[in-house]
């Protein structure tokens, strides 16, 4: 389980509740707020992101990271405050 604010991910359950709702996340979503999480504080820069949620062999840009952290953002509301962009490297939660 890691928290954050109001953001609960349960990992056993696969879950994630944002100020006592349960909140839907796709499955890449869930894995990169996941990884935020299991780095509070740390700085992850895109192409490690897009390497351990795309795997390697991912040939895309690194601006689809930045679409699916404005849908995550969007999807956990005042939340998604939570996360930072670091700008020119990447992103992390505090």
């Amino acid at each position: 389980v890691f928290k954050v604010g109001d953001i609960l991910l349960n990992d056993e359950r696969h879950q994630v509740i944002v100020e006592n709702k349960q909140c839907e996340l796709t499955y890449k979503e869930y894995e990169f707020l996941k990884m935020l999480l299991e780095n509070i504080g740390i700085v992850l820069k895109r192409e490690s992101i897009m390497s351990r949620i795309w795997g390697t062999d991912y040939m895309g840009e690194t601006r689809t990271v930045d679409m699916h952290i404005k849908t995550l953002r969007q999807k956990l509301g005042e939340a998604g405050n939570h996360i930072k962009t670091v700008r020119n490297v990447g992103y992390m939660i505090e």
